[in-house]
């Protein structure tokens, strides 16, 4: 008889930096170096071609003013929050609709060197007339 002891445990947590183009939204989030990050297929994200990972809320920080350089567009349900820079206008995060408990982070707005792998997946196809 042979035992096998497997151990399930969670990736190490690093600070990942991060912010807009502009540099006038700032933040900083707790997540492992490697990461799986999704095609968003939401009528909004597809045509900006955003990618992102999930973190709970309480795993995501702004930082310093950043807050007054923010505005949220909504559309459809509302329980997405688009979030932007009003200054240069990218989305560095957001509040996702399939998570409103969750911060989804564009991985292409982290600061280079904390992050070691990324995996990118495509949700399932949902139909355009449904993605609101």
């Amino acid at each position: 008889l042979a035992f096998a002891l497997v151990v399930c445990m969670e990736p190490k947590l690093v600070v990942h930096n991060g912010g807009c183009h502009c540099r006038k939204v700032r933040w900083h989030v707790l997540a492992p170096t490697s990461v799986v990050a999704w095609k968003c297929n939401c009528s909004d994200c597809s045509m900006r071609g955003n990618t992102h990972f999930v973190v709970p809320h309480e795993r995501f920080e702004l930082l310093g003013d950043s807050k007054e350089y923010l505005t949220t567009y909504t559309f459809g349900t509302h329980t997405a929050k688009h979030t932007f820079c009003k200054v240069c206008g990218i989305t560095s995060f957001y509040t996702p609709r399939s998570n409103p408990d969750g911060i989804a982070v564009a991985f292409r707005c982290l600061d280079p060197g904390t992050l070691s792998d990324v995996e990118i997946r495509n949700p399932q196809l949902i139909p355009p007339s449904s993605r609101y």
